[in-house]
């Protein structure tokens, strides 16, 4: 497995009055380690907007994947996009970047705004060349990875923002890369560097967009590991097997559950110490501490609220000011997978707890298990590896 790897977050706002964003975002990751994605910036708004940016992303996306080359898509996105009865024209903006074997980054553009790279949060200017096809000029630059390296992407609603309302000309290309470069922080992930940029967006627009915004954000992450524990196995007899094999896994270790916490102290021989200090969120139990241990939480009750921080994580992120600040087990649970992780190994008990079978208690087994599913998803949408194992 190559150390490094691509962490990739984007996010939309819907033109004012619109159901329908005119922006798509399409991504594909193939087996050779190679990465596509694609912008695509649908001309006007609304139904005819999506229509354009959904076959123009996926048309792309497509045909990159299978190594075709860019002349082969410009040229197919002609031959097949409706033509705008208004304006005469049939064509999407599109922004491409590839990247390949974590090496290198190629970024293809067509009429969208200059991509931001970022190298060690500063800006870093792109060399750029174009091309002619079919009478459309494309732009093209190369890159040569490193880690941390971030490439942000945005439709023209970014550079829009504000006209006529808190900015006489929008929000310049130049202003937008100088908010980012004072806004990163080295753990900001993709998403939330997009979250930011887009609430930003929002806020100059005062809140009624007047045009489709999207941000794309693509980082480049070393691989960190990451271990969750959650229940004792259902045959005792596996306890020290499913502990070995949990403690000898590389990266960090997080234990769930009151139970299991009490024989991992015990397998590592040391006490277990409970941390009423992090006791800030009454319907989150405290959590407690264990030497070899990075982070000891309850269990059902804690997975549950970061179940709901991950569905926010991956819809609007409007919850991160909240799981990215406070001491509570599942906010420094949601740090630790979403923001950290790249690779995430869970090891599930399947003992039933005694506890859990009060019919006054809305928590069950079948929760359990569904919990430990619904968030292996939720990871995996957001770019994580994800391995369960069961005892």
């Amino acid at each position: 497995m190559h150390r490094f790897c691509t962490e990739i977050g984007y996010q939309s706002l819907n033109k004012f009055g619109e159901i329908l964003c005119g922006d798509m975002v399409e991504v594909v990751e193939k087996e050779n380690r190679e990465v596509i994605i694609v912008l695509a910036d649908g001309l006007g708004s609304g139904v005819k907007a999506c229509i354009l940016s959904n076959l123009t992303a996926k048309i792309i996306a497509t045909m990159l994947a299978a190594d075709l080359s860019i002349t082969d898509c410009v040229q197919a996105i002609a031959a097949t996009l409706p033509v705008c009865a208004v304006r005469k024209i049939a064509y999407s903006t599109f922004t491409i970047i590839r990247i390949v074997d974590y090496r290198e980054a190629e970024i293809i553009r067509y009429d969208n705004p200059n991509v931001i790279f970022l190298r060690d949060g500063v800006a870093t200017p792109l060399q750029e060349w174009s091309e002619t096809i079919d009478g459309k000029v494309i732009y093209k630059s190369h890159v040569k990875l490193q880690e941390n390296d971030t490439f942000i992407a945005v439709s023209d609603g970014a550079v829009h923002a504000g006209v006529g309302k808190t900015l006489n000309f929008g929000w310049q290309l130049k202003d937008i890369t100088s908010f980012l470069e004072s806004i990163y922080q080295s753990h900001y992930t993709a998403k939330t560097l997009s979250t930011i940029l887009l609430e930003k967006c929002n806020a100059l627009y005062g809140g009624e967009p007047g045009d489709d915004t999207s941000v794309c954000t693509l980082k480049i992450r070393l691989r960190k590991p990451m271990n969750l524990l959650l229940g004792p196995p259902q045959d005792p007899a596996d306890v020290q097997r499913m502990m070995s094999l949990f403690f000898s896994k590389a990266g960090k270790h997080i234990v769930c559950g009151g139970t299991t916490s009490t024989l991992a102290a015990e397998y590592l021989g040391k006490p277990l110490h409970a941390d009423i200090s992090d006791y800030v969120d009454p319907s989150i139990p405290p959590t407690a501490t264990v030497e070899g241990i990075d982070l000891v939480t309850e269990g059902v009750l804690t997975i549950s609220r970061v179940l709901e921080y991950a569905r926010d994580y991956l819809a609007d992120n409007k919850h991160y000011k909240e799981w990215s600040q406070k001491k509570d087990g599942a906010s420094q649970i949601a740090r630790l997978l979403f923001e950290e992780a790249t690779d995430i190994s869970f090891y599930v008990g399947q003992a039933v707890n005694p506890a859990h079978q009060n019919p006054n208690l809305p928590i069950g087994f079948n929760i359990k298990m569904r919990l430990v599913e619904e968030l292996s998803e939720s990871l995996k949408k957001m770019g994580k590896k994800i391995k369960v194992s069961y005892f």
